[in-house]
């Protein structure tokens, strides 16, 4: 009975979820810098291809948060029918970027800065630039832009043709094809997952599922494979060749519910990871009220053209500079 009372509360919290026209969340990882560094040493990368410090420091302290925003429940919607979009990538120093769709535009801000400095390749400052540059120069500096959508498609299909690339169909899944995917993920847990049920102490109630991972996996592909036709093109799923040496360790994930809706999702991956030195190694989903997008006041209108030649343009003076040093 608690097999299926777990299973049917799951079921109904994520139905419920379905039907809010705006959802919001916020993924992150629950780990520290010592042990990305840790599995990356373990995965014996060629010399020179290491995870640098900073990459491992800036991955541990990530927060990625969405919001979706639709004119009908989020399980109705199509493509079409999605009136704004949001995402946020920060870290405990602040926000490294952030893009919004709203309408027309795309709408973009970051800190260039400590963007080039976790990735260890540095981006041209505002500072590089003559204040002519207008819009690019104050993306640089890390202001709102905007960027008009359709022209930027356009330019990209452009480039895409100069370089003999064939432009790829963007990947949609009718509403049907939907269904019967949600049907075959339905039916694979139903048979692999065991659900345990307790209560939290803030009053929520947890449900924790398990599973051995690569019967998991291999089950789940199994029943979603005869669907392949019905994907978009391009959509390739792995073979079982591919899961054959994943661990088949048992992975949990904790679902926190308050009031029937899902609240939290906490996937533990340590045992995955098959590393005593991997002690904590977390994915973690907080879901929260559906926020309105709006697009930000006062961005500045970028055209793709300038910020392709502004760009090329600061790179060049770097190199030029870098060769009269030397």
């Amino acid at each position: 009975m608690e097999q299926l009372s777990a299973g049917q509360q799951l079921d109904q919290a994520f139905e419920k979820l379905g039907q809010e026209k705006t959802i919001s969340f916020e993924l992150g990882l629950d780990t520290d810098k010592k042990t990305l560094l840790a599995l990356d040493e373990s995965s014996d990368p060629e010399p020179g291809e290491e995870l640098p410090d900073e990459v491992a420091d800036l991955l541990s302290g990530a927060k990625v948060s969405f919001t979706v925003q639709s004119k009908k429940p989020i399980d109705e919607s199509g493509e079409k029918d999605y009136v704004g979009m949001a995402m946020k990538v920060g870290t405990k120093d602040g926000d490294l970027v952030e893009y919004r769709v709203i309408g027309d535009y795309i709408y973009v801000r970051s800190d260039t800065a400590a963007l080039g400095k976790a990735m260890g390749a540095p981006v041209p400052s505002a500072d590089d630039l003559p204040p002519e540059a207008g819009a690019l120069k104050k993306a640089l500096a890390g202001e709102w832009v905007k960027i008009d959508a359709e022209e930027m498609e356009k330019t990209t299909s452009e480039l895409e043709g100069e370089s003999g690339a064939e432009p790829e169909p963007e990947p949609t899944l009718d509403a049907k094809t939907q269904k019967k995917l949600l049907a075959a993920v339905r039916s694979t847990i139903a048979r692999e997952v065991e659900f345990k049920t307790s209560d939290g102490e803030d009053g929520s109630e947890h449900i924790t599922a398990t599973a051995p991972f690569r019967t998991l996996i291999s089950e789940l592909l199994g029943e979603i494979r005869p669907l392949a036709k019905d994907l978009p093109p391009g959509v390739e799923l792995p073979t079982a060749k591919d899961f054959q040496d994943a661990p088949n360790t048992k992975v949990s994930a904790d679902f926190t519910l308050n009031d029937g809706e899902l609240t939290e999702v906490y996937v533990d991956l340590s045992k995955l990871a098959e590393n005593a030195k991997v002690k904590k190694l977390g994915l973690k989903v907080r879901l929260g009220e559906g926020e309105t997008v709006t697009a930000p006041s006062g961005a500045t209108e970028l055209d793709i053209e300038e910020m392709l030649g502004g760009f090329g343009a600061a790179m060049m003076d770097e190199e030029a500079f870098g060769d009269d040093v030397a």
